[in-house]
């Protein structure tokens, strides 16, 4: 796609549609804007736009799409795989500012708002009227936006699903600049495609999200986690189905390792609560009532014992909960602090393959002579396995990461998984999705690219070729 060369005129009617302070243009654009979280991915915009609203954003893609400029939206900036970052400049369209909570309908359980809304601010807004969202995802100042651009899912998965199982409807800008509306608060919908699920997941791709209404349900009085330490990862993770089968269903089935766990000691400068294990699963549940909870977690701490593990610690204190759940919230950063580089494989794999993949994710360290760490959802099989660089010097990362992924990637379709489980395509993970699919199917999602998007202006160069 020939895609025209953005210039004055261009700036200028940006600058009428949002004003001054919320354009930047060209060297002046701060180097943030131009990678995501882990960096792997650099492109600079020709210009950043802080839009307000929809009207400003049916404008702008209006005359994007007459001009045929490329146009890449973003929110917090917090994913992983590229797919906010610019890759043919043009506009970069940063939703951050629209944080507006639109409405609480506590009779249909629905809480209407903005894309560039945080998803910590969603449980502080809906709990005190006794409501709950589950998804859950590991960054909490990713922008609901963000969340349902890829369909984010999150610890909490296993029990209550995706962000895809909450979006009741959707208010998305088109490529051309037509806004549209997909779904409604209605329970449920059998009245012909569902255009709304297609765009969630999409990465940007399809349309611009502007406004979201999510279902909410009523918020589980009670929660306990038990924290369950095993002699080694092979026993942990075989005895997540196990639980699962067992006991009442989790809320979330965590796993980690014992070196992850001290590099968020580290990381944090607090200690967790064992360390004395070299594998770890962390399970919670919640429910309407003590009862409830009670018996699951008696029965998945028999089952744990029964497994191998070595002990059963029940965290039932907020000291407790805090100390545990933190260090989980801060493995990534952690982990990327620990060394000089990294890239981040999230496949998911069925439940009764997430032991072997997991396990042989630790023989590519010996084949490759390379670090890798790894955590995850261990009762969903979605699985976060980091590759470091430490001391490579940059040709032999990229030749022994390509390596270890074509591993990792292929031993996935062995076993019946995808390429990712909750943190998308985008541009980093675009060649492995391609090896993974059919030329139909291939052929069918680059169609339905081209019908939302016949110019290509929208997020050009993510998950498959239009």
């Amino acid at each position: 796609m020939e895609y025209s060369k953005f210039n004055d005129e261009d700036l200028a009617f940006l600058i009428g549609i949002c004003e001054q302070e919320r354009v930047t243009a060209r060297e002046a654009i701060g180097d943030d804007y131009c990678h995501d979280e882990l960096g792997g991915t650099y492109a600079r915009p020709d210009v950043h736009v802080k839009v307000r609203s929809t009207a400003e954003i049916a404008s702008i893609m209006r005359y994007a799409s007459e001009r045929c400029l490329p146009v890449t939206v973003r929110g917090s900036g917090t994913g992983l795989v590229g797919g906010a970052v610019p890759l043919q400049g043009g506009i970069l369209l940063d939703t951050s500012l629209m944080t507006e909570f639109l409405e609480l309908d506590e009779t249909n359980m629905t809480l209407t708002l903005e894309p560039g809304v945080l998803l910590m601010d969603i449980a502080k807004y809906v709990e005190p009227h006794g409501l709950f969202y589950p998804p859950d995802p590991g960054e909490k100042t990713a922008t609901i936006g963000g969340n349902v651009s890829t369909n984010a899912g999150g610890m909490r998965a296993v029990k209550y699903g995706v962000t895809r199982d909450y979006v009741r409807a959707l208010e998305v800008v088109l490529p051309n600049g037509e806004i549209v509306n997909f779904g409604g608060k209605v329970a449920k919908n059998s009245s012909g495609y569902s255009l709304k699920d297609l765009i969630v997941g999409s990465e940007g791709t399809l349309g611009v999200v502007t406004k979201i209404t999510l279902r909410l349900i009523p918020l589980p009085k009670f929660k306990i986690s038990l924290l369950v330490p095993f002699p080694d990862l092979a026993a942990a993770i075989r005895t997540v189905p196990e639980v699962i089968r067992s006991s009442s269903l989790p809320t979330a089935v965590e796993f980690m390792e014992r070196e992850v766990i001290l590099a968020a000691e580290k990381f944090q400068g607090r200690q967790f609560p064992d360390t004395s294990a070299d594998a770890y699963l962390l399970l919670t549940f919640d429910g309407a009532s003590q009862q409830e909870i009670d018996l699951a977690y008696d029965l998945a701490a028999k089952t744990c014992l029964k497994c191998g593990a070595k002990d059963v610690l029940i965290s039932d204190t907020d000291e407790r909960n805090e100390s545990i759940w933190s260090a989980r919230g801060a493995f990534l950063e952690a982990i990327k602090a620990s060394t000089t580089d990294m890239d981040e494989c999230d496949v998911v794999v069925p439940r009764a393959h997430v032991a072997d993949f997991v396990l042989y994710s630790k023989e590519l360290e010996k084949k490759h002579s390379v670090r890798i760490r790894s955590f995850g959802h261990a009762g969903d099989g979605n699985l976060h396995i980091y590759i470091l660089k430490d001391e490579l010097d940059d040709a032999a990362w990229e030749k022994k990461l390509k390596e270890v992924f074509e591993d990792l990637y292929a031993k996935s379709r062995e076993f019946g998984g995808q390429v990712s489980g909750e943190h998308g395509i985008g541009y980093a993970k675009k060649p492995y999705l391609a090896e993974a699919l059919s030329d139909d199917v291939r052929q069918l999602m680059s169609g339905i690219k081209k019908t939302f998007d016949p110019k290509n202006i929208l997020n050009p160069g993510k998950v498959v070729e239009a």
